[in-house]
């Protein structure tokens, strides 16, 4: 019963086998759904769509191939006998005529395509030790261009391998090796244009390609075009070979494809074959459609994603290297000692919405700061400088701006100082040049409100920084834009200790202009003249024009003139009217003028000011004995280059520049 089953397996064998030798064979896969006697290994399958997918976007060097199951008979032998009727015969072994047709499209996931793929005749289905990458799954690295290979393809290679291959988009005839024996662009011929037009492999489009051999002129013809386009007249390739020295007498016919590292989809949506005659036409509506471009899409977004993300990070990284760069400060080591007393520059700048003017920041904070720039003296080293700001910062008085620290950046110095929202003295005294109406009441001070001003500033500001400290600290620039008032119209003296110059004009001590020494006897000079301008409402120093042209004149001068005369209380604010103590006043006209003396020798300590203004010790006229021998200012000295277009208004600092407003200095310290 065996024998007899194996007889029976023998002869269907034998029946299948010479069909597909011996008779003209054809097959027609209009698609590859439910598709029998298919022959497939490596990556290749079939996707629900119904077609044959030689490689995947997972695998890579890897090879796929899909073969026709059943040998088929390529060469056919033939006898011939000898001319004059012996019994010599002859045996010719001659390559069949065969058509086959096939439908494709090469989808890549990247502008860089995968490696291809080729239509293959060859002595085995699944030729065993091919490899993957630029070999397309036909040979491996000993066996290419071997004559022992008998395998003949037709590639449609998308990669450029510099040993094999001019381009990266081309059809070719290849005969046991890579090397093509013929090979041209991909394109094909139309009517139309008079001439080839140009086909992109690798654009995803659906192609159509006819390979034809004829067997008896042993001619190859390979043709392509879009799917859309009727087979051309003009064949892409036309080659003449005799395949039946390639070809054993049975041979499999199929498909390769294989991968690199690019994520390619080597698609086969249709495949007709024909011995001896010409291969089947396609219900090219029935075909199978191509996946919905998902792949496609997806290449795309990532594409488009990667490059957001690059560009994103590109811009993040100058974003960050710019900011950096712009709150990039310099901090040496002697700094650290200072502790606290540094605010970082973005900080500041944060803080003071980019130290717009006049912008406050914060409600109900516990204090509020200005900031200031100033330039320091090259005389002066910047160690040093910073040491005398931060010493200036350990002081603590009611009548004292309090400074709390400061910012070094480049070239930049800023000041972080108590925030005042009345403003300087200067605006309430002299109120036409602050912007103010002169008739309005509330911008002009009282004698009373004048006069606390004036023993605030004496007896808790200078006579603190002069003797009550633990270090002498000279003012040098004491004057009304440097008072600032708060809400009570309480005093606070500013910018002590860090004027560059020597003071402002008007307000300089003679003999400045001869050491350039500050000394207390120079501050004291500076409040003089700050008196004056209290009780007068006038300018240290006004220009006047006559006939004899532009000239200065001094307050000091002016006030010393009229005490000489006995006329003194003429030169009183005629703001205040009527409203005031006539001894008071008198007392600050005559203090105003001893503190101004010319010889520095006579005029008298803050701490003896500060006595005479609170009724202490009465100011006697042989106090005043000094005046009669003081010089006036024009004599003691001159302005040099002073022009009336250089008088700015005296209340605004040269040396320094307010920048902004005020935050809650807290928050400063605790992001440090």
């Amino acid at each position: 019963m065996f024998v007899f089953k194996l007889l029976i397996c023998s002869f269907f064998f034998f029946v299948v086998t010479f069909a597909a030798s011996a008779g003209d064979l054809s097959f027609k896969y209009n698609g590859f759904r439910n598709a029998q006697n298919l022959h497939r290994d490596g990556m290749a399958d079939i996707i629900p769509e119904g077609i044959l997918r030689l490689t995947n976007t997972k695998t890579k060097h890897a090879v796929g191939h899909c073969f026709y199951s059943n040998p088929i008979q390529f060469n056919r032998n033939s006898s011939s006998s000898s001319a004059n009727g012996s019994t010599t015969t002859t045996t010719t072994t001659t390559a069949v005529s065969f058509s086959t047709t096939f439908v494709f499209a090469i989808v890549s996931e990247s502008e860089v395509s995968g490696q291809g793929f080729a239509f293959v005749i060859a002595p085995t289905r699944g030729l065993p030790g091919a490899l993957g990458n630029q070999f397309l799954g036909l040979f491996n690295v000993t066996n290419v261009g071997e004559s022992a290979n008998h395998i003949f393809a037709v590639e449609l290679d998308t990669s450029k391998d510099v040993e094999y291959d001019k381009d990266n988009n081309h059809v070719g005839i290849n005969i046991n090796g890579l090397k093509s024996a013929e090979a041209k662009f991909a394109r094909y011929y139309t009517v139309e244009n008079g001439g080839y037009k140009n086909l992109l492999l690798k654009s995803g489009r659906i192609m159509q390609v006819w390979v034809e051999y004829d067997g008896s002129h042993k001619q190859i013809n390979v043709t392509i075009a879009p799917i859309q386009v009727e087979k051309p007249d003009v064949p892409l390739l036309s080659f003449y070979e005799d395949l039946s020295t390639i070809f054993l007498d049975t041979m499999y016919v199929g498909f390769s494809s294989s991968t690199r590292t690019t994520q390619t989809f080597h698609y086969i949506l249709g495949w007709s074959f024909q011995i001896n005659g010409d291969a089947q036409d396609f219900e090219l509506s029935s075909l199978p459609k191509l996946p919905k471009g998902k792949s496609k899409i997806l290449s795309i977004v990532v594409s488009v994603g990667i490059s957001i993300a690059v560009l994103t990070a590109i811009c993040t990284g100058i974003f960050f290297f710019l900011r950096k760069r712009k709150f990039a400060e310099l901090v040496e080591d002697w700094e650290k000692i200072y502790g606290t007393h540094r605010f970082t520059y973005k900080d500041l700048y944060m803080a003071t919405n980019g130290f717009a003017e006049k912008e406050i920041i914060g409600s109900g904070a516990l204090v509020k700061f200005a900031v200031k720039k100033v330039s320091h003296d090259s005389s002066r080293g910047m160690q040093q400088f910073i040491a005398e700001i931060v010493s200036i910062g350990k002081l603590r008085h009611r009548n004292l701006v309090q400074l709390y620290g400061y910012c070094r950046r480049k070239g930049e110095l800023l000041l972080l100082y108590e925030f005042f929202s009345c403003g300087s003295l200067e605006k309430f005294i002299f109120p036409s040049r602050s912007g103010a109406a002169s008739s309005s009441p509330k911008a002009i001070l009282n004698w009373t409100q004048r006069f606390e001003v004036i023993k605030g500033v004496v007896a808790s500001g200078l006579v603190y920084l002069h003797e009550e400290w633990e270090k002498v600290v000279i003012h040098r620039d004491v004057k009304a834009s440097n008072v600032l008032l708060d809400v009570e119209m309480n005093p606070r003296l500013g910018d002590f200790g860090l004027a560059m110059i020597a003071g402002t004009p008007g307000y300089i001590a003679p003999e400045m202009t001869r050491s350039g020494f500050a000394s207390t006897s120079t501050d004291v000079y500076s409040f003089g003249v700050f008196l004056l301008e209290v009780v007068c409402g006038k300018r240290p120093v006004e220009i006047k024009t006559d006939f004899a042209g532009e000239h200065l004149v001094y307050l000091v001068d002016r006030v010393l003139s009229c005490w000489r005369k006995g006329t003194i209380l003429e030169t009183i604010d005629p703001n205040l009217k009527s409203d005031y103590v006539a001894e008071e006043i008198e007392l600050a006209l005559k203090l105003g003028l001893l503190c101004t003396h010319t010889n520095s020798d006579f005029r008298p300590t803050m701490r003896q000011v500060m006595q005479y203004l609170n009724g202490n010790t009465s100011l006697l006229q042989t106090d005043l004995w000094a005046l009669d021998t003081s010089d006036t200012i024009n004599q003691a000295f001159a302005l040099p280059g002073v022009r009336s277009g250089d008088l700015y208004p005296y209340g605004i600092d040269s040396s320094t520049t307010a920048l902004s407003s005020a935050t809650d200095v807290s928050a400063i310290s605790g992001t440090r």
